[in-house]
């Protein structure tokens, strides 16, 4: 599970007649016509997790007698137009979300013999579609940092180099749909936690405008104004999965008192003729590597060619992402990490301590995030005034980007090696800032660096734009392929 290894791409030659390469809405009109049965893809796709996750790590626990039996149950259904639209097809669950029968452990030691009795909002939505879940996949511990890693289950691997990081806390289901395990999965994102492992992993993700999809049934949850912060969204390999995915997990829910809004538009009918993309290339204060503002003008200029008006553009407030990120999730209150971390006792300086000497069932990242957090309270003006900048930078992106989109990377380079992030402990501050405004934004792959890492970047829209970020991550991946399968997918 833990050995260190390169890992090719798999030519383009297998993709079209390889279902484990397929989209969900391939799978499920193969299984609507008769082409495949849901027992012959759950089956084929279980034997592939079987075969590469021992590498990756990505799923923690499987379902394979349970979700088998469900697709036998789903094959037995009459073939008829009133099939939910994903009838049938596999899918992953972040290891966060309820998933009756599944640990939800979100990788803290001390909730490892917890097992849910219910189904979080989301994922009762996702098996009302049709999707069967085939397991659970990692986490970084309590879901606050950007490598899927915690002493309940280990360390994540990324398909394309088994040396480099998946990301978090997202990362089990970027690494387990970017190695072909199942078309799409359920991700949740309060600072990057969908888009950063869609982008490390090769995959599409998309972080909903704020509110637009429940997160009751998580663990660990937000709380008050920070509930609209923690977007629960989609992760798939092919991006015409996105919106009939986010169509039926958005929508008001009683569990769920900040989900009030429903999707709007079609992606269908977003015209690229004269729509306004800002290029954005970087926030001023954390560089950008290379190849990853290489590709994201590539893509500007696929789409101005395409009739788009593009403008290259810096937006100076950006170079606060940080501080406002964190002066607006600790101004939304709300259960203190240290506090789910340690429960009452917080006794850091100890654990601390115990880290050093091998001791502590915390991972350092963790360790550090409980002594960060508590910053911001020793400057309360500062904090004030940070927020008050936040809340501005929110109208100014608005009110430039419009009924448009924003090209914007969504981290500083390829998938660093496991461990480089705690050098360059906030290169997340691109994807988010983008929380904390609220807005929609969907990460786009565009092939593969000299390195043979994924590249991509975020397409940004306006509040309840969703269908138009979307319909611009379609046009990406026609222009430019999207996914590029690695070669771990070779049978």
């Amino acid at each position: 599970m833990n050995d260190i290894v390169m890992i090719e791409t798999l030519p383009a030659r297998t993709v079209r007649e390889d279902p484990l390469t397929w989209s969900g809405t391939r799978i499920a009109q193969a299984i609507r016509t008769g082409e495949r049965t849901s027992e012959e893809i759950v089956g084929l796709h279980l034997a592939h997790m079987q075969r590469v996750n021992p590498r990756l790590n990505a799923v923690v626990r499987a379902r394979a007698d349970d979700a088998l039996a469900e697709a036998r149950r789903a094959d037995e259904a009459p073939k008829s137009a009133a099939l939910p639209r994903f009838h049938g097809v596999p899918c992953t669950i972040k290891e966060t979300f309820a998933l009756t029968g599944m640990p939800l452990t979100a990788g803290l030691v001390a909730r490892r013999e917890i097992v849910s009795e219910t189904d979080a909002v989301a994922v009762r939505r996702m098996r009302a579609m049709g999707a069967i879940p085939l397991g659970v996949t990692n986490v970084s511990e309590l879901c606050m940092w950007m490598e899927s890693h915690n002493t309940v289950y280990g360390r994540c691997h990324n398909p394309y180099d088994a040396s480099r990081t998946v990301g978090g806390s997202s990362g089990g289901e970027g690494a387990a749909i970017g190695a072909g395990i199942a078309p799409f999965g359920l991700g949740a994102d309060v600072g990057g936690s969908i888009r950063m492992p869609a982008f490390f992993n090769g995959v599409f993700g998309h972080k909903p405008t704020g509110g637009l999809v429940p997160n009751a049934g998580q663990w660990p949850i937000a709380h008050g104004p920070a509930l609209r912060y923690l977007c629960s969204g989609p992760i798939a390999r092919r991006a015409e999965d996105l919106w009939p995915l986010l169509c039926d997990l958005a929508g008001p829910d009683a569990a769920s008192p900040e989900c009030v809004e429903c999707v709007a538009g079609d992606p269908s009918e977003v015209s690229l003729e004269g729509l306004r993309v800002l290029h954005v290339a970087d926030n001023g204060l954390n560089r950008v590597h290379r190849e990853l503002a290489a590709a994201q003008e590539r893509a500007a200029r696929h789409l101005e060619a395409r009739g788009a008006r593009v403008e290259r553009m810096r937006i100076p407030a950006l170079a606060e992402s940080v501080l406002i990120w964190a002066a607006m999730m600790s101004d939304a209150g709300g259960e203190e990490f240290a506090d789910m971390l340690f429960g009452a006792r917080r006794p850091l300086l100890p654990e601390l301590a115990r880290f050093v000497v091998g001791r502590s069932p915390h991972t350092l990242p963790a360790l550090a995030l409980a002594a960060l957090e508590q910053i911001p309270k020793r400057l309360p003006g500062d904090t004030s005034k940070t927020v008050a900048k936040g809340h501005a930078l929110k109208r100014e992106l608005v009110e430039r980007i419009g009924d448009g989109v924003m090209l914007y990377p969504s981290y500083t380079r390829p998938a660093p090696r496991h461990n480089m992030p705690l050098l360059t402990p906030i290169d997340w501050a691109y994807c988010a800032v983008i929380n904390v405004m609220e807005l929609p934004s969907t990460q786009v792959p565009l092939g593969l660096g000299s390195e043979g890492l994924p590249l991509g970047c975020q397409v940004i829209g306006r509040h309840r734009n969703d269908h138009v970020t979307i319909a611009v991550a379609l046009e990406l991946e026609r222009a430019f392929g999207g996914w590029v399968p690695p070669a771990l997918l070779r049978r």
